[in-house]
């Protein structure tokens, strides 16, 4: 009986001994060989890392208004391990949220993984809602999220961000290294309750905020712009167009409007041919505009004056290979000032040929064609333009009535800028300088120096044949009543795919400055496919006119106590219909 005694306290001390040894080794490990993971495991309980966001600069207009801003939106988070009430919290988070109720239930069945965002930047308003829904598994998180305040204005400048706030399109892209903030951090001790507890242990790193970006871009006019668009395509039942308004001395674009537009707030609902800025991507011929190069060079070179007279072949004019150029009215013998106000296709054709094509590849060059003009814009492409070695017989005529060539409407802008501010090439631009914050100016972008591409007087002459075409020529709907506008219409067709030249489609324009003689704004208006009526000086020309009446009070333009300069045309003969459907859809002509 004593041995059996002895030997059960013998293996009760062995026991003991056997526990206080794990014991001891579990100690050894947890303090030693377990130190650097335990920390770890206590640090996360006890310590709390918070992010603290950089919030991205602003885009600000030239009276630094706010079109592209910051600001705190809550997103909802989940661990699925630890969510409770199953389909009851799915459909509750939806509901507040606004997520897709199927979304929710797939995402909250992840039950391997410790973090599912529920729903990112939701609406402020929704927080007190939010509160609800503090449970366990389930949190709030601030975030920034972008806003555009006016909804689609500029929308096709201003581009977009990501949810993370990186720029995707527009000038969010372009200019995504300034406007970006930088992310800082705080780290800090939190209680049993989780409640952070801030004191000397706290350590941080600030956030850096992004740099406001100041455009060039005047709000009141960008809204007059696209508003003028959003009439003169209904009106006129346009596929598309855009709007430029341009101060000629300096290339700043006041205002660039596209259509159809798209609200940056949400572009996924956007498709992405909608979401291109139609000014510095889309090529087209530009007609009868671009004969303003090639009188600027005529009269440069001093190879014409306004005075001399053309024969203008009363409307049919063979040149080369059997083409035969047209002009929308059979005229006779008309001075090169009224080829110009009339627009005739043989006139400009005629007097071209005392130009080498060199000379007129170079004139056509020095006003900015046939290469990007620089444009501070995402997305600008060069335009085509073939050097003489490339030419046809056929160029020589058709190339100064602007055929044989594509171009953009911003290089359009630049062009007419030529002419309203005495001769010089400006680069545009739509940034005007990047600040911090307080306001204090971080850099201005650097612009390329004028080009003298006119002598001044030249570009005096230019202006006041531009202002005939106003006064009593194919633009007289662009007109302004007690204001000297000047400008130059233009229809031109497309290409069919088969490429020949459509007789269905067709591309109106009209680009003009006021006021003269001394222009202060140069509005380029260009729309595509308008129907059934076509004609620049009938469709893009009432746009311009619509612009400058609606903005005279606001840029202070005083009407002249005179009317613009009126230069009667010489009598037209009386046409029937079936002769004046004929002539539609030859290439140039205007009305």
């Amino acid at each position: 009986m004593a041995r059996t005694t002895n030997d059960r306290m013998v293996l009760v001390l062995a026991g003991c001994l056997l526990l206080l040894a794990v014991l001891e080794l579990r100690l050894v490990w947890l303090q030693a060989l377990g130190a650097r993971q335990s920390r770890a495991i206590a640090q996360r309980q006890q310590q709390h890392l918070e992010p603290l966001l950089g919030k991205r600069g602003r885009i600000l207009d030239c009276r630094e208004r706010i079109l592209a801003m910051s600001v705190q939106a809550p997103s909802v988070f989940a661990d699925p391990r630890h969510v409770a009430g199953g389909a009851e919290t799915a459909h509750r988070l939806a509901d507040v949220t606004g997520a897709d109720p199927a979304l929710v239930r797939a995402r909250l069945g992840q039950e391997d993984r410790g973090f599912v965002w529920i729903a990112r930047q939701i609406a402020p308003q929704a927080r007190a809602e939010l509160a609800s829904l503090r449970r366990a598994g389930v949190g709030v998180r601030d975030e920034l999220k972008r806003v555009y305040p006016h909804g689609t204005l500029g929308g096709h400048l201003m581009g977009f961000v990501d949810i993370d706030h990186q720029g995707l399109e527009g000038l969010e892209l372009a200019f995504n290294g300034a406007l970006r903030g930088y992310d800082g951090w705080r780290r800090t001790l939190r209680d049993g309750q989780g409640q952070y507890l801030v004191g000397p242990w706290t350590t941080e790193a600030l956030p850096t905020a992004g740099h406001d970006l100041v455009l060039t871009i005047d709000a009141v006019v960008q809204q007059v712009a696209e508003e003028t668009l959003d009439w003169g395509v209904e009106t006129f039942n346009a596929k598309g167009g855009s709007v430029i308004v341009m101060d000629p001395a300096t290339g700043a674009v006041l205002a660039m409007a596209t259509w159809p537009n798209y609200d940056p707030n949400d572009p996924g609902r956007a498709r992405p041919e909608t979401r291109r800025n139609r000014t510095v991507t889309d090529l087209f011929e530009p007609g009868s505009i671009f004969k303003i190069v090639a009188a600027s060079a005529l009269l440069e070179e001093g190879r014409i004056s306004p005075e001399e007279t053309i024969f203008c072949e009363h409307g049919e004019y063979p040149t080369v290979a059997r083409h035969v150029l047209h002009d929308h009215h059979g005229y006779g013998t008309l001075s090169f000032a009224d080829v110009i106000r009339l627009s005739s296709n043989i006139g400009v054709a005629k007097a071209a040929q005392r130009l080498t094509p060199e000379e007129l590849y170079r004139y056509i060059r020095a006003f900015g064609f046939g290469e990007p003009t620089g444009i501070d814009v995402p997305g600008e492409i060069s335009g085509i333009l073939r050097p003489p070695g490339r030419w046809s017989r056929l160029s020589p005529f058709i190339l100064p009535i602007g055929q044989e060539i594509a171009v953009t409407p911003i290089q359009l802008a630049v062009m007419t800028s030529v002419i309203a501010n005495g001769g010089w090439r400006v680069t545009p631009r739509v940034v005007e300088r990047i600040q911090d914050a307080d306001g204090a100016v971080v850099r201005v972008p650097a612009s390329a120096p004028p080009v003298r591409v006119l002598s001044a007087e030249t570009a005096r002459v230019m202006q006041e044949l531009l202002v005939s075409v106003v006064g009593s020529g194919t633009g007289r709907l662009a007109n302004v009543q007690g204001l000297t506008a000047a400008g130059k219409t233009g229809t031109a067709q497309k290409i069919e795919p088969n490429g020949r030249y459509s007789h269905s489609r067709f591309v109106a324009s009209f680009v003009g400055f006021a006021p003269v003689p001394d222009p202060s704004v140069v509005i380029v208006v260009n729309m595509d496919e308008p129907r059934p009526v076509y004609y620049g000086g009938s469709v893009a020309a009432p746009m311009f006119r619509r612009v400058v009446e609606r903005l005279m009070g606001y840029w202070e333009l005083e009407r002249t106590a005179e009317p613009a300069m009126v230069r009667r045309a010489p009598s037209r003969p009386a046409e029937s219909a079936p002769r004046r459907l004929a002539q539609l859809g030859r290439a140039g002509e205007d009305e």
